[in-house]
């Protein structure tokens, strides 16, 4: 079944769901009139349906491979990525001094979407110059900025980040990578990197890679980090490129999904970096750019839904077997195959509106400078990147089930979905870790953005929602009581218990403006948000359980 962009969908969940008027409302993006958002979507579900979604399968099938040193990428992905360049996707929030849009994040988010849905393979690549963008304009020199923000924003040069090492994962701090000063204001850049996504391509001029590095004068940890520019080739004081810089992709990583997507191991050997930010605060820089990753990943997993719901929903209707009992012969009559089907539309909703609404409330802190919409930001970012990633690969997953056999066999597609979006529940922080954060570093405001937005999911006057909240409201007060230990075993838990009362709520808002999404919303309400009770009667347990079972038991 050929993919559809959900522009209507989109829209609705901006002007009916989050509010997004409330955005177009302020000076800062007041070009974002309800007419540029309709022709923006439109034309990118264009692009997204007829010359991206064709490169799913090639990049599946004739994966990117390492020759001799150079990165050949999967047939068509050059083609692919010139559409979304020209198209200017890549630069859509960034700022106009530099050639952007200065559009809200909440519609490059939406774009991203789209583009996710039609191929993700391809989609991580300006998902990374992204971030990067974001990260040059708040932290880098303005030197840095006139010089690499433009060719980023025009797709001429692509963007990575550099973190992992392969003793230091989540431990960023363990990382050994280091830069030494060459007394002309520039570093020499010597270690390894491991799983970089798109650490090289046949298709851009250069390759700006952002490394974290060690200073020889750095302590140790996360404090005594700084972070790099290193291009794949030393730009010309034109602005063109020039020589080759000391560094080289060692090998790429055979994965399970994302063949298209070349997963780099990088080495440099005294490469030529230079300085962004201030000397050993290269993680704030760093995290600029990975909360922007972290929404953008949910954003991925919302695709991997939408398309994967798409597909397993035309299969339905297409696949006759069995009598229902229903005027219809196909097996979406089956009440077992319409279960399935309803809780991947609740649940592909619901993931929309959660990262919709976690844009708006980070481009109203933009425009605003407001706290408040600052913390609600910072407090949907980890359940929408873990919610989302969660629901892409549960939806991928019933995806398969509703093909039945066929799903097992790979020229259906519907295997790939969940071969792809597999790895976006583990990279830009795994799941554990964005729950961890949410009971930890996102509670360290006493509970604030929390009890904000349970205060308006109460105010909605909704009785099982009331009382879910209600208990959500209560949970989160026990979490601030106990020792961080406690509130980690039950965090995963709680983030899950707060995303089903988020969902419960953005269907029922949504059935308050279209009385034709009652039944759906209905559906969410009575069969999923009960799912938030369970999860919060298992946040409560603490650690102690855990640690009762010893680890030889375990390694019996």
């Amino acid at each position: 079944m050929p993919y559809r962009a959900p522009v209507s969908e989109l829209r609705f969940v901006l002007d009916h769901v989050v509010g997004f008027e409330k955005v177009a409302a302020t000076e800062t993006f007041a070009e974002a009139t309800p007419d540029t958002v309709e022709a923006i979507l439109t034309e990118a579900g264009k692009m997204c349906e007829e010359v991206l979604a064709p490169l799913n399968r090639a990049g599946d099938l004739t994966p990117a491979t390492l020759e001799n040193g150079v990165v050949r990428t999967s047939p068509g992905f050059a083609e692919g990525f010139a559409a979304i360049a020209e198209g200017g996707w890549v630069g859509m929030s960034a700022d106009p001094e530099h050639g952007g849009m200065g559009l809200p994040i909440t519609l490059t988010m939406g774009v991203n979407e789209m583009i996710s849905s039609a191929c993700l393979s391809l989609q991580l690549n300006p998902l990374m110059t992204q971030g990067q963008i974001e990260a040059l304009e708040a932290h880098a020199s303005d030197e840095i900025k006139d010089l690499y923000i433009p060719k980023l924003i025009s797709g001429e040069w692509c963007g990575t980040m550099n973190l992992t090492e392969p003793q230091a994962g989540s431990d960023v701090g363990a990382l050994r990578t280091k830069a030494e000063p060459n007394g002309d204001g520039t570093y020499a850049v010597t270690g390894q990197k491991i799983y970089i996504s798109w650490g090289d391509n046949d298709f851009s001029e250069n390759v700006c890679h952002l490394v974290l590095a060690r200073l020889p004068d750095a302590g140790p940890g996360t404090k005594g980090i700084s972070l790099f520019m290193v291009p794949k080739r030393l730009p010309n004081e034109d602005g063109s490129v020039g020589v080759a810089n000391t560094l080289k992709v060692v090998s790429l990583e055979h994965k399970l999904g994302l063949h298209g997507s070349p997963t780099a191991v990088m080495e440099y050997d005294g490469a030529t970096g230079w300085l962004v930010g201030e000397p050993h605060d290269g993680m704030a820089a760093m995290f600029t750019m990975m909360n922007n990753a972290r929404l953008g990943v949910g954003v991925q997993g919302l695709g991997v839904a939408e398309a994967a719901m798409q597909h397993a929903i035309g299969y339905a209707l297409d696949r006759k077997q069995g009598k229902t009992g229903r005027d219809a012969d196909h097996i979406l009559e089956h009440a077992d195959v319409r279960r399935m089907v309803l809780g991947m539309k609740a649940d592909t909703f619901a993931t929309r509106a959660i990262a919709m609404d976690c844009a708006v409330s980070l481009d109203m802190a933009k425009a605003t400078g407001d706290a408040a919409w600052k913390a609600r930001g910072a407090f949907l970012t980890p359940i929408a990147k873990a919610f989302g990633t969660d629901t892409g690969i549960k939806v991928a997953q019933d995806g398969i089930q509703v093909h039945g056999g066929m799903g097992f066999v790979e020229e259906t597609g519907a295997a790939q979905y969940l071969r792809d979006v597999r790895v976006t529940a583990i990279y830009e922080g795994t799941n554990g870790i964005q729950a961890m954060d949410l009971v930890g570093r996102k509670l360290m405001d006493g509970g604030a953005a929390a009890y904000a937005l349970l205060d308006e999911i109460e105010g909605f006057g909704h009785a099982a929602l009331t009382d879910a909240a209600g208990h959500l409201r209560a949970l989160t007060e026990w979490m601030l009581a106990q020792d961080m230990q406690d509130r980690f075993a039950g965090a995963v838990a709680y983030l899950a218990a707060f995303a089903r009362v988020l969902g419960a709520y953005y269907h029922l808002k949504g059935a308050a403006a279209d009385a034709a999404r009652a039944p759906l919303a209905n559906y969410a309400a009575g069969r999923m948000l009960p799912e938030a009770m369970a999860e919060m009667a298992k946040a409560r347990t603490g650690a102690e359980e855990l640690y009762a079972v010893s680890t030889e038991v375990i390694a019996a």
